[in-house]
């Protein structure tokens, strides 16, 4: 049996599975996606995204990809008309095949480096204590998928469901209505038209395809044996409008019934649900892809924090405390309207009293929220603040799985103070200083503390007074857990001891093959994981080293070389090969506008693939040596060129990635051991690396109100394309110039340098590093 391990193994690759594939990698967990389908699905069972969705979506810097969606305010409450214009940025209905949703949350998630097996029936899932192994079966093959978590998103007739036994309460189909597409068609239009014998509905979209949909009063659901066929509805609608539709091309047909049922428990130790895998509903008013989206954008966060070992307590047991309550509330308005929409003249007085509810403004306020999904409010700890536990719509496209502070523009105390409040957190939440474009802080004086699916947990201080932090922080642990370092430069006082998050191991299948020493060893290699790099230089010697090991330990990285070639395309087809991921970008450094050429560069390429430009290790690697030219023959040309590749490009590198680079971010700067051995044919070239050597060290004091260090690494004499490397008798001199008896090696430096871009560093900065192999020893 193959066997794959990864953090989470989602199985369905519907909307609801691939949003959370996504923000599971936004959070930096190993996601494999396991598919029943070896196609993506051509049918759009859902066309409606909510306000709420939207804004999630919008979030995520995903509304791009779904391009311009016709949007109608009209919506309806059981068949009666009702507007859903709110106080929210995507106001009504948003029309999309599922199709379109599903293809642009696809390529969102892969983009992350969500893995997707296609072809793959989950036949059998087996939990233990430490993880969860999904078996599945691929061309006749069997796979095992071993995870610390599974997550359920495969639909209504969820299969993980059946396998696991879990409980799915409810109500069986009572009523139900026959659908279809049909093409070739030209009906009157009708919105949910009741006729004396039943319901009846017809729309046709912009590519000449009529969906119509039908009820006969009295009917029950289960009176029809086997999968719906064309006729039956053709039969329907006749009986109902007197229309013939049999001369059409039916595209698609099924029928869709009222059964309301819940799974138990969304969370069943590592056993997960989402989406209609979590609940049963009609479909009605396009609720159900919206609930289960959703869903998805509530668990992936805290799923993520927890499989990096960082989630407080009980954080993820409140995505069933959560969603359940939300799911219930959904399934008792769709009940509602189904009796409104599907019973016969029995409910005309009771439609004729909502009817004239509806025109009362408080109750369609009311319904509309509750259908868009914006009245939500979560217990998200004490306060009494009006905002709390509701969503906001902050209007900061692409933060991820990250939360954020938002201060509203006339907030007490300036930005820095709100930056060393939460620099202990700094690798899970962001400040957006002056609130942000678009963000809806409503009191001048005060501030919110976002969770990443948009919830407010923490507002204050409250009226513009001041405030200890005690509130904030007690909201950071009780969402995002313990500071990386409650004992470093942000010492709270108040904060517990703490041991170190236990890294949790997935318990292998009954007669799986054990893992491999290599295996073992890159399981536990995920330190970058989630995060984003930049090496200069680095299509060969020390920087290729350094973008292969960063890549390796999990990150995106950035491979640059200074001009067109095929060497950095080489080094990106290694980490990929290996199951990274790299893009090339090119840029010459020490020419005019280098540093805007390559961020630019850059930032496209982060944003096609992340969602955002940040970037959270820089490693300023690229220069040139002097040649060996005398002090007696070095030219001004040779001088200024020197400078300019390697002490003011880095400088000016740095300036530049002040905007993208994170709060905990890391800058590593490549010196030379020439600065403290001399060589008189490279004076030029070590006076170079003396001046990044000062760099380091007064950024350092510039940077590290933001948890950003910075350091210098000063490899010696370390074997590269030279050709003096292909003599032994020179290698044999230049070896004895180290303590260790041999040159060194461009890994050497890169173990040296992902150890400064590691968290295990954050106590050092503006240092600087000996890796010359002791050759300085003398």
């Amino acid at each position: 049996m193959t066997t794959l391990d990864c953090d989470v193994v989602v199985v369905g690759a519907g909307p609801a599975g691939l949003l959370l594939a996504g923000e599971l990698r936004l959070g930096g967990a190993a996601v494999v996606v396991l598919e029943r389908r070896t196609e993506p699905g051509t049918e759009s069972r859902a066309s409606t995204l909510h306000a709420r969705t939207m804004e999630i979506l919008d979030s995520r810097g995903l509304l791009d990809a779904l391009g311009e969606l016709p949007n109608d305010v009209r919506g309806h409450f059981g068949g009666i008309p009702l507007d859903l214009t709110l106080p929210t940025p995507y106001p009504g209905q948003w029309k999309i095949p599922q199709t379109g949703t599903e293809a642009a949350l696809r390529e969102w998630a892969l983009s992350l480096g969500a893995e997707l097996r296609t072809g793959h029936e989950v036949t059998g899932v087996h939990t233990g204590p430490d993880g969860v192994t999904a078996q599945a079966v691929a061309d006749g093959r069997t796979v095992g998928v071993r995870a610390r978590y599974l997550v359920a998103c495969d639909g209504e007739d969820s299969t993980v469901r059946r396998l696991t036994g879990a409980a799915f309460p409810g109500d069986a189909a009572r009523r139900e209505l026959v659908r279809a597409d049909v093409a070739g068609i030209d009906i009157p239009a009708r919105r949910f038209q009741r006729l004396p014998r039943g319901l009846a509905v017809a729309a046709r979209n912009a590519q000449g395809v009529t969906r119509v949909m039908a009820h006969e009063f009295g009917s029950a659901a289960g009176e029809r044996t086997g999968a719906p066929v064309f006729a039956e509805i053709r039969d329907l609608w006749q009986r109902l409008t007197g229309e013939d539709i049999g001369h059409g091309r039916p595209l698609w047909v099924n029928t869709f019934a009222d059964a309301a049922r819940q799974v138990a428990q969304y969370r069943d130790g590592r056993v997960l649900f989402a989406g209609d895998a979590a609940h049963q509903q009609m479909p009605i008013g396009g609720q159900a892809l919206n609930l289960g989206l959703q869903d998805a954008a509530n668990l992936g966060w805290k799923l993520a924090l927890q499989v990096a070992g960082r989630a407080p307590d009980g954080l993820l047991d409140s995505y069933h405390t959560e969603r359940h309550a939300v799911g219930s509330r959904a399934l008792g308005n769709i009940r509602a309207q189904a009796m409104l929409l599907m019973g016969g003249p029995e409910v005309e007085p009771v439609r004729a009293v909502v009817a004239e509810l509806v025109r009362e403004e408080p109750v369609r306020a009311h319904l509309a929220a509750m259908i868009c999904g914006l009245d939500i409010r979560y217990d998200t700890g004490p306060g009494d603040h009006p905002l709390l536990g509701h969503r906001l719509a902050h209007g900061q496209r692409g933060h991820g799985s990250r939360g954020l502070l938002l201060p509203h523009p006339g907030a007490p105390g300036p930005a820095e103070t709100w930056r060393h409040a939460l620099a202990p957190w700094s690798d899970r939440v962001d400040l957006v200083p002056g609130g942000g474009a678009g963000t809806a802080v409503p009191e001048p004086g005060a501030a919110v503390l976002v969770r990443p699916d948009g919830h407010v947990v923490w507002a204050g201080p409250e009226g513009g007074g001041q405030d200890d932090g005690a509130g904030l922080r007690t909201a950071l642990r009780r969402w995002f857990g313990e500071p990386e370092a409650p004992d470093g430069p942000y010492a709270l006082t108040d904060a517990p001891a703490r041991t170190p998050a236990r890294t949790e191991s997935p318990a292998p299948a009954a007669g799986a093959p054990s893992p491999t020493p290599s295996q073992e060893r890159d399981a536990g290699m995920s330190r970058f994981t989630g995060k984003t790099a930049l090496v200069t230089g680095s299509s060969r010697g020390i920087g290729r080293a350094i973008a292969l090991r960063l890549a390796r330990e999990g990150a995106l990285v950035a491979v640059h070389s200074s001009r067109g070639g095929e060497a950095a395309d080489d080094v990106v087809t290694s980490i990929e090969k290996d199951g990274g991921r790299a893009f090339a970008v090119r840029a010459e450094l020490g020419v005019p506008g280098d540093a805007d050429a390559l961020f630019l560069d850059l930032e496209q390429g982060l944003k096609e693939r992340t969602g955002t430009t940040d970037l959270d290790i820089l490693v300023n690697n690229a220069g040139i040596m002097g040649g060996g030219v005398a002090a007696d023959a070095t030219t001004p040309e040779q001088f200024d060129r020197l400078f300019a590749v390697n002490a003011k490009a880095p400088f000016f590198l740095i300036q530049r990635a002040l905007g993208n680079l994170t709060d905990g971010g890391r800058v590593v700067n490549i010196t030379s051991g020439l600065t403290h051995f001399a060589n008189p044919e490279e004076i030029a070239y070590a006076m170079t690396k003396g001046a990044v050597e000062q760099l380091a060290l007064h950024f350092a004091k510039y940077l590290a109100p933001r948890g950003i260090t910075i350091n210098s690494v000063a490899p010696g004499i370390t074997r590269n394309d030279n050709p003096v490397f292909g003599i032994p008798e020179a290698v044999e001199q230049m070896a004895a110039l180290s303590a260790f008896g041999r040159v060194g090696e461009p890994r050497d430096v890169a173990d040296v340098v992902a150890f400064l871009a590691s968290e295990d560093a954050r106590w050092i900065t503006g240092a600087f590093l000996d890796a010359t192999g002791g050759t300085l020893l003398g």
